[in-house]
Formats: structure tokens, sequence, C-alpha cells
């Protein structure tokens, strides 16, 4: 681990605070995190995946707060969505910390390129949705919810992206209800995906306590925002495209 100098610090927390926006709207925002963590900060992948979640339950919480405040944090009839997000993502930080992160980053980046396409051929359907999976079967889709939980409790990184994919195209949510609703699940499961990783030691503290400054700044701001701003559906989905480039250049070292 690098030692924490003056330009680090305000690399971590400017950083920080880009990712808490990001994650609020669209998601990805750790790969911003991450990247800080273990290139510049110097901290091992597994304990970068833990200390993360410092950042993402503060910002989340954060964001969540401001989305009730505004009444946007609307939970009816979403029971099913939660429970089996949750369950996933319980079983997802178990393998997180004991399997490599390098594995599920390979497959990250193939399917990342896949969204990209789903994401810019299809914009109609991003800023007017219509329902899908609601037409399947109760178990199919609890299935995909469970599939989804166990992607966010293993690597926070691109959660948002696929969260969003599932809400907005195959559930028909608008993008901002979309977004609230990815906000609060993500904050509850990482409680408990936290201490998971604070049980295995994988966590620092110090550094993550860092990260929460900005990411907390970074989610308030863009909760506050999505309730005063006009067309923010349009905005979201230029920022959702945005974030997946930049996560392809990342991952292939396009630049």
């Amino acid at each position: 681990m690098q030692e924490l100098t003056v330009g680090l610090v305000a690399l971590s927390i400017g950083g920080a605070f880009i990712a808490g926006f990001i994650n609020t709207y669209a998601g990805n925002g750790s790969m911003i995190t991450l990247t800080i963590m273990m290139e510049f900060l110097g901290l091992p992948a597994n304990i970068a995946n833990g200390s993360n979640r410092i950042g993402v339950l503060a910002q989340t919480w954060s964001s969540t707060w401001m989305f009730h405040r505004d009444k946007k944090l609307k939970l009816k009839d979403e029971f099913d969505v939660i429970l089996f997000i949750f369950i996933g993502a319980i079983i997802g930080v178990i393998i997180a910390t004991r399997v490599s992160n390098e594995q599920f980053k390979t497959v990250f980046s193939y399917l990342l390129i896949i969204i990209f396409f789903i994401v810019l051929l299809k914009p109609k359907r991003w800023l007017s949705p219509k329902n899908i999976i609601n037409h399947w079967p109760a178990p199919l889709r609890w299935i995909i919810y469970l599939c989804l939980g166990i992607y966010g409790g293993f690597i926070q990184m691109g959660m948002g992206v696929v969260t969003l994919v599932i809400f907005v195209l195959l559930e028909g949510r608008k993008m901002i209800p979309a977004n609230v609703l990815k906000v609060f699940v993500t904050a509850l499961y990482t409680i408990f995906v936290l201490a998971i990783f604070e049980y295995r030691g994988l966590v620092n503290w110090k550094i993550g306590g860092l990260f929460v400054i900005g990411q907390v700044a970074g989610g308030a701001s863009a909760a506050y925002l999505a309730s005063r701003v006009k067309n923010i559906d349009v905005y979201a989905y230029r920022l959702l495209l945005v974030m997946i480039i930049l996560g392809l250049i990342k991952i292939f070292d396009l630049i």
C-alpha cells in the first residue's frame, strides 16, 4: 500500500465524488474507486473489493434518504425484487471471499461489450421502455433477480449497469425510478456484504473511510438534481453510455 500523500488523498476524494454521482444516476462508478484503490493506492484486489463497499454503503444510504425525502422512494410491490437480490448478494459475497477477482473481471469485460451494444442500438427503449419481464413466470423473474444479486455481492463494479439493463429494458421502468430502486437495494444488501468482508479480514477502514467523503457528497448531489432537472432521463441515459465506454477503454487498455 502506498503512503497517503496530499495528492493521493485529493485524488481519492475527487474520484469518489464522481463515482458517487455516477452510481446514483447510471452505475459503474466502482470502476473509478477500485482503479484508484488498486492502481494508485496499492491495495490487493480482494481488499479493494471489500474496502470499496464502505463508500458504496455510505453513498447509497445517503442517496436513499434524499430520494425518500423527495418522495421518490416507492417500494410497494417490490418485495420479490428486494428479497431475491438480497439473497443473491449474500451468496455472491461468500463466493468473492474465496475466488480470485481476476477471473470474474474477464467475464465482466465481455459482458460489458454486450451491454454497450444493447444500450447503444436501442436508445428509445431506455427513454420509452415497455414492460417485458412481468409477462414471464414468477420463478424465472426470481432467478434473474437472484443472479443479479450474486453479481453485486461478488463485485460491485458494473452492478449499476447490469441492474439498469434488467430494470429498464426487461421490466419497463423509467430510468429514474429504476435508479431509485437500484440504489435502495444496493444500500440494503451492502450492510451485510461489508460485514462478511470484514469478518474475512478483507476491509481497510482507513482507505474505505477516505472514499466515503467523496461518495456521499457525489451521491447526495445526484439525488438532489434528480428531483429538479428537466429531462433527467435523457441525461441519465447519456451518462450510462459514457460510463460503459470508459469501462471498456479501461478494461482493454485502449488508451
